[in-house]
């Protein structure tokens, strides 16, 4: 149906290598020029061994889902006649051991929103997000569990 590409790049730069004290800093490069410093979560490796302002996979995977779950949130708001001012979520994924192996077992949706007028009741919200979540890509494509705390009208952090 459709490809989605993204190129990573790293390069040793005369470090060693064999002995684990490489840079894990490396940049992504997406088809519309957005490039991306990543670098492998300094909760993993060493942090001289990376970058700590960089993105790193775990964070990239949270904001994936996120994304994806607003945007769709947003389409079937304004589809519905519901104007939706502002949309804040501050996400975060849970890593733990599942089946003996760390994963990111968790993903928690926390969007915070702001509609034109009087927000619509708490269960047509509901509903939107479950819709919304329906149709996520991402979260169509992973098996930890993505939960939504959605939140209308209440002041961003």
């Amino acid at each position: 149906m459709s490809e989605h590409l993204a190129r990573i790049r790293w390069q040793r730069d005369g470090a060693a290598f064999i002995d684990q004290r490489y840079s894990r800093a490396h940049r992504w490069e997406f088809d519309g020029g957005a490039q991306i410093a990543a670098a492998a979560s300094p909760s993993v490796v060493a942090p001289a061994l990376t970058d700590a302002s960089a993105v790193d996979p775990e964070e990239a995977f949270v904001a994936a889902i996120a994304s994806c779950h607003m945007l769709w949130f947003l389409s079937l708001a304004a589809a519905a006649g519901l104007c939706v001012d502002a949309y804040d979520d501050q996400a975060v994924g849970v890593m733990r051991r599942v089946d003996g192996r760390l994963a990111i077992a968790e993903v928690i949706l926390r969007p915070r929103l702001k509609f034109g007028a009087t927000p619509p009741p708490a269960q047509r919200i509901h509903e939107l997000h479950e819709a919304a979540h329906e149709r996520c890509f991402i979260a169509n494509s992973v098996r930890c569990a993505i939960r939504v705390e959605a939140r209308a009208n209440d002041a961003a952090d």
